[in-house]
């Protein structure tokens, strides 16, 4: 009996010898890496929080996303990046178009509109003066380029506010693409005030409250401008300058020139 269980015990053993080594190595061989999808916006992989590689979901944006950039979609109650289209607008060639906060983007929405009737038509004009002078009614809000025929291009714009109101009669001194802003000492003074500090020099762009155009009244510090406020337009609101929208201060631009008259009532 025992000749017999020796044979048997001796290939349980060289079985279990044969097989160890096997399954050590199967059990603390390195496991192949984790593969990661390369869509950092899923988000699960947004969920990860520090782990490398991993984006955290930034504030929204409202831009202008191109044809071929499809839009990220979420399962529901996964946080979700809005696009909005956002309308290109004139801008200085060195300016480029920047993404915008939806906050702001929202804000400038809800902005009053301005009232049709300033904007730019042709209208019937009788009065004295000759084709190609600028005539500013500053009651209506209104600004009038004289043409041939008994006509007038009739523009809205913002006039002086109560204490800032003139007339008088000037030719154009001057024009000027995008201008630069250097408020006067006057107004620094009067703004500074109220709590409101003013720069120095500003220059040209979309923020600069002179807007596209200038024209130059003169030796005085009047000038016909344009905005970045173009929902003022109509009221008396500026310090005595004439103000018109960016695009209708452009057109009235190109129709005039250095010398034209320009007479304020």
């Amino acid at each position: 009996m025992r000749k017999l269980l020796l044979p048997l015990f001796g290939a349980i053993g060289a079985l279990a010898a044969a097989s160890s080594p096997t399954l050590a190595s199967d059990r603390y061989a390195e496991r192949p890496p984790v593969m990661v999808s390369p869509d950092l916006s899923a988000p699960w992989v947004l969920q990860l929080g520090r782990a490398p590689g991993a984006a955290r979901q930034a504030q929204a944006y409202a831009v202008q996303p191109s044809m071929d950039q499809p839009q990220v979609r979420y399962r529901q109650g996964q946080p979700r990046v809005q696009y909005r289209q956002v309308q290109p607008q004139a801008q200085p060639d060195r300016m480029r178009t920047a993404a915008v906060p939806a906050q702001a983007a929202r804000r400038a929405v809800a902005r009053p509109q301005i009232n049709p009737i300033y904007l730019p038509q042709q209208v019937a004009y009788d009065g004295k003066e000759k084709t190609g002078t600028i005539i500013i009614d500053t009651k209506q809000n209104f600004l009038y380029l004289v043409q041939d025929g008994g006509k007038a291009r009739r523009y809205g714009v913002g006039t002086g506010k109560p204490g800032f109101e003139w007339a008088g009669t000037h030719k154009v001194s001057q024009k000027r693409e995008w201008p630069d802003w250097r408020p006067p000492t006057e107004m620094i003074s009067r703004e500074k005030a109220k709590g409101r500090y003013l720069p120095t020099f500003l220059a040209g762009g979309m923020e600069n409250p002179l807007g596209a155009r200038a024209l130059y009244l003169g030796s005085t510090l009047y000038r016909i401008h344009g905005t970045n406020q173009p929902w003022t337009i109509g009221g008396a609101v500026s310090s005595g300058c004439i103000r018109m929208r960016n695009e209708d201060v452009v057109d009235l631009y190109d129709r005039v020139k250095v010398g034209t008259t320009v007479v304020v009532m």
